[in-house]
């Protein structure tokens, strides 16, 4: 039997972009869309950094950026770059000369922001350097750093005059004949970011960096960022992400992993789906679910469990994935590809299912 759960949404087919390399990480081109997230440690720590960047790792992290707001930052980057199990992006705002002790101490990409990097000369200054080590530069265009005559020409920070600000700096680093570059165009509310990266597509084939900036907290970041970014990857456009959350940047890893695997864009790792209880659940499965997700976080097998309330539409949805349990009162039935293999006590149930999950082939 096919052990594939279905999917109900096709996705328009994929933006044509070039292809840059971050590292061993492809980018455009119809390569698999990567997740990348930022270090929240002070940089300069670098035994804190490193157990940070190995933690975003572990949890399916692709790429790590990391703020260096001084010459301390950047000259930690060495150690960092060395012992790093994924590629290191360097996060530059106003002095061009971080940028380019970046470059020496080895990151594998840069991200410039044109509305405050300083003159076109040391703009110029930092793609040389990046063109001589082949490092792809993130031109990073966001709604709050506009230059002024932009701001001024558009009557404020419009998706119109992002698109214009990343023109001009995508035609700064082509005068240097340089090519490896993706763009991002953020704003803080959906319609904006969207309208912006839409317009931009019919423009340019660079790969996109997209994301919704300053999202919020956990809960209205994850609700913001999968409505905007659902809204982009739907139609094609995007090929690399960060999901833009306060809080634990493992949390951005987690949620944009499960963005792209609603949307069918990326498999691996354990898919969870639960009802949402109502009157008729007789067990206590809000601590089912979070448990399975709990032991189930670092597996690679490329599953979907359901974790059903009740005997209603519990045993229907659970067939639909390869394991699952249905509840009913005081016991309940263990699935495994659409097929009851056990009824147990509820006090046994949840163990039997993460066996099953254990023992599943990858």
């Amino acid at each position: 039997m096919n052990t594939d759960r279905p999917h109900t949404l096709t996705c328009f087919p994929r933006r044509k972009s070039r292809s840059i390399a971050v590292g061993p990480v492809q980018i455009g081109n119809n390569a698999q869309i990567s997740i990348q997230s930022m270090t929240n440690t002070l940089t300069a720590d670098i035994d804190a950094t490193s157990a940070q960047i190995a933690e975003l790792a572990e949890v399916g992290c692709d790429i790590v950026r990391l703020a260096i707001p001084n010459r301390e930052s950047a000259d930690a980057l060495r150690s960092l770059c060395s012992a790093s199990q994924v590629p290191l992006i360097a996060d530059i705002h106003f002095d061009y000369k971080l940028a380019l002790a970046s470059i020496e101490n080895g990151v594998a990409g840069l991200r410039i922001n044109p509305g405050n990097i300083g003159s076109k000369e040391r703009t110029k200054a930092v793609i040389q350097a990046a063109k001589e080590r082949d490092i792809p530069i993130r031109i990073g265009v966001n709604a709050g750093s506009l230059p002024k005559k932009i701001m001024k020409k558009h009557r404020g920070a419009t998706a119109e005059g992002m698109v214009e600000a990343a023109l001009e700096q995508i035609r700064i680093v082509e005068e240097c004949h340089y090519d490896k570059m993706k763009i991002s165009l953020k704003a803080s509310d959906i319609y904006r970011t969207v309208s912006a990266y839409r317009e931009l597509a019919k423009k340019v084939d660079y790969p996109f960096h997209i994301g919704i900036s300053e999202a919020g907290s956990y809960f209205s970041g994850t609700v913001k960022s999968s409505i905007g970014l659902g809204i982009l990857l739907a139609e094609g456009i995007g090929d690399t992400l960060r999901v833009s959350l306060t809080g634990d940047p493992k949390e951005e890893v987690r949620v944009g992993l499960e963005m792209l695997k609603a949307l069918g864009l990326r498999k691996g790792g354990v898919t969870t789906i639960s009802c949402p209880t109502c009157g008729r659940c007789q067990v206590e499965l809000v601590k089912m679910v979070e448990t399975v997700e709990r032991e189930t976080a670092k597996l690679k097998k490329n599953i979907t469990v359901a974790v059903m309330g009740c005997v209603v539409n519990g045993p229907g949805e659970a067939r639909e994935a390869q394991l699952g349990i249905a509840g009913g009162d005081g016991e309940g039935l263990l699935f495994k590809d659409g097929e009851v293999i056990k009824k147990l006590p509820e006090d046994q149930l949840l163990n039997a299912l993460i066996d099953e999950i254990k023992q599943y082939p990858q």
